[in-house]
């Protein structure tokens, strides 16, 4: 009990305040549709770097200072979604001192349109995206999905309770029944929103309703507030040391990092490894990497057997043959925050070296 107010004490002594020198405004050029964070942090350029770089790559598909339009794409479903994207306010919350965390407002359009919020965690000290499975000691995050997906079931059983209890319900009412009856509530870490508040992790898990269905969903997402207090038990040393305000910064996982490096020892590249998931027992990820010279984005699919990544780099997709015809192909081997192999030329079969280094 000690050591839990010990703890309490430490994250709301020292951590509780906003980082005085971050600033965050509008990226520009500014409209009606596109209004878009975009980071300033003087007491560390290459976090803020690190931040606007993943925010505008993940969102806008975008590299910064790769041309007068960052929207381009979004407003035009010229990107990998072929959905109209549309930005219509950020937040900067109120958090721990070395987490910024930035609320995302808007609207996507493709064969319907579908308001979105969602919100990108940061840490102060390295600019990684934060990922939540990160977060929790590995054997305590099926326990912290079943705490949320359980408050999630009481949240959909209380409101069930008040639409059976309507005399005479009508076809709406017992339409809805059926849709929370039926409610998905097997929520995992890995696709649950979140975002830090002052004294809570607020998890965010998708609604019971599909698009056709959603005019009938009073309840929407489930919105679940844990207090850090409840959750001290589970937190991984990472989360410890994050929300204590310490500046030891520790070693997390792959996704949604960036890393630099270059092909052939002369070509400087950037790669922003987005999504790793699961794919027939394979571990499997995507990731985005442009040349810093031209800034045009690639797209890469990549597998991973222990500390060994294939990866193919397709070149474009051939309507004839119904298949994709690959670029090239990579072999690179993963040890700490480095990662060395080859960079194969699909045509040509020529080998070039690869190396890459976490920033």
């Amino acid at each position: 009990m000690k050591r839990n107010i010990l703890f309490f004490l430490l994250i709301s002594g020292l951590s509780f305040s906003q980082q005085k020198n971050v600033k965050i405004s509008d990226l520009q050029p500014k409209s009606e549709d596109a209004v878009f964070p975009v980071v300033s942090y003087s007491e560390n350029p290459l976090v803020e770097t690190k931040i606007n770089t993943f925010l505008q790559v993940n969102e806008l598909e975008y590299v910064p200072n790769s041309g007068p339009d960052p929207f381009k794409k979004a407003s035009t479903a010229a990107n990998s979604y072929t959905n109209y994207l549309y930005f219509y306010s950020w937040e900067k919350l109120v958090t721990p001192k070395n987490i910024i965390s930035i609320g995302i407002d808007g609207e996507a359009s493709g064969a319907y349109p579908e308001g979105f919020s969602k919100w990108n965690n940061f840490d102060l000290r390295t600019g990684n995206f934060i990922n939540c499975t990160d977060l929790f000691q590995p054997n305590a995050v099926k326990t912290v999905e079943n705490i949320i997906n359980q408050k999630i079931k009481k949240r959909v059983d209380e409101f069930l309770t008040q639409l059976r209890a309507e005399k005479n319900p009508g076809e709406e009412v017992q339409d809805q029944i059926a849709m929370y009856e039926d409610c998905f509530m097997e929520h995992t870490l890995e696709y649950i929103e979140f975002y830090f508040g002052k004294n809570q992790l607020t998890f965010v898990a998708g609604r019971c309703s599909n698009h056709a269905m959603r005019a009938l969903d009073d309840l929407g997402s489930h919105t679940i507030e844990i207090p850090y207090k409840d959750l001290e038990k589970y937190w991984s040393p990472y989360a410890k040391n994050l929300l204590s305000g310490s500046e030891k910064p520790d070693a997390t996982s792959f996704q949604y990092k960036l890393l630099k490096g270059k092909i052939d020892h002369k070509y400087p590249i950037t790669v922003f490894i987005k999504h790793l998931y699961t794919d027939n027992g394979e571990n499997s990820f995507s990731a985005m990497y442009w040349y810093d010279k031209n800034k045009k984005l690639i797209e890469w699919d990549g597998k991973i057997k222990g500390d060994h990544i294939s990866i193919t780099e397709n070149d474009h997709y051939d309507e004839e043959l119904e298949k994709w015809i690959p670029r090239a192909f990579i072999e690179a081997d993963k040890k700490g925050n480095k990662i060395t192999g080859t960079w194969q030329d699909y045509k040509t079969k020529k080998y070039l070296n690869l190396e890459l280094e976490e920033l």
